[in-house]
């Protein structure tokens, strides 16, 4: 029993002497403490942390940084198409006396006309479209196509992208798609969601029936303007204006910002500010200490 109690003495005055005097102050020579050392700051770290990361959801809900506020800085440098110039009226007339090819765009290649094929644009020339998409391509969405005789809606409109290695890519457009019981005129298709690259690579290309005339009206969307580069302006260029199409509820679905170039509608972004938080010197205060047990060793009889 008594090398027990020796033992027990020995573990207590090694803790007392590990955890003795925790905080290294004079008025606590003659007592043992035992407590964590982190009496009366149990809230201030809390507190502290606390006031000084408390608007932190403002930040993550406003969203400084995200992809908004950039593509509004993008948006802001881009140019503005004038909406009377946004407009190609291509006339293609077959007087060869059998159906042919007709080639519209392709500035590249300048594919000739097949002999009785005539394209015209109304606005220019033809040969002027072909030089400016060299240099200033444009984005054409939207198209009306009307032709002398219904039947000339039967030949798909053919998509090519020629480039000067040798590679070559097509897509098919029928016209017959965009048919809908919105489109009164039998020999008129408004399709609003047609859209064509054009650059000096690409053409289109639909096959005339003999003595048929087809006209398309293109709109175009967005374009780039080299000359802009001698005013240190942004070279793209869009237009804001909604395109009609005379049907009044379409109309109105479609007098939204557009989102051309990939870019979003703005959205207002409230700047956040952050509040100056006071540093605050925690001071500990004495705490009343706890009474320590000892063991008492009896003397043997």
């Amino acid at each position: 029993m008594s090398d027990y109690n020796d033992e027990l003495m020995r573990y207590e005055e090694a803790a007392e002497d590990q955890y003795d005097d925790y905080d290294n102050n004079d008025m606590y020579d003659d007592e043992d403490d035992f407590d964590s050392g982190f009496e009366g700051l149990e809230d201030g770290y809390d507190d502290e942390y606390e006031d000084e990361y408390d608007d932190y959801d403002d930040y993550a809900d406003e969203g400084e940084y995200d992809d908004d506020a950039y593509d509004d800085y993008t948006k802001s440098s881009i140019g503005k198409i004038d909406p009377n110039d946004r407009t190609l009226t291509v006339v293609v007339t077959n007087k060869s006396g059998a159906s042919a090819e007709a080639v519209i765009f392709g500035g590249n290649a300048e594919s000739p006309q097949p002999n009785g094929v005539v394209v015209d644009i109304e606005e220019s020339s033809h040969k002027e479209v072909r030089e400016e998409s060299k240099s200033n391509p444009f984005k054409i969405a939207g198209m009306k196509y009307s032709v002398s005789s219904p039947l000339q809606f039967d030949n798909v409109l053919r998509i090519d992208r020629r480039t000067a290695s040798g590679s070559k890519t097509t897509r098919v457009y029928q016209p017959r798609n965009a048919t809908s019981p919105q489109n009164f005129t039998q020999s008129l298709i408004d399709d609003d969601n047609f859209e064509m690259d054009v650059t000096g690579q690409d053409s289109l290309r639909v096959v005339v029936e003999d003595g048929v005339t087809a006209v398309f009206t293109f709109t175009i969307k967005a374009r780039a303007n080299l000359g802009n580069l001698l005013k240190g302006s942004n070279v793209a260029e869009m237009s804001r204006a909604p395109r009609t199409t005379g049907l009044p509820q379409l109309d109105l679905i479609r007098r939204k910002r557009p989102t051309a170039l990939g870019l979003r509608p703005r959205r207002r972004v409230r700047r956040p500010t952050r509040r100056v938080v006071k540093r605050r010197r925690l001071v500990r205060k004495p705490v009343a200490r706890r009474p320590v047990s000892r063991l008492v060793r009896r003397r043997r009889r």
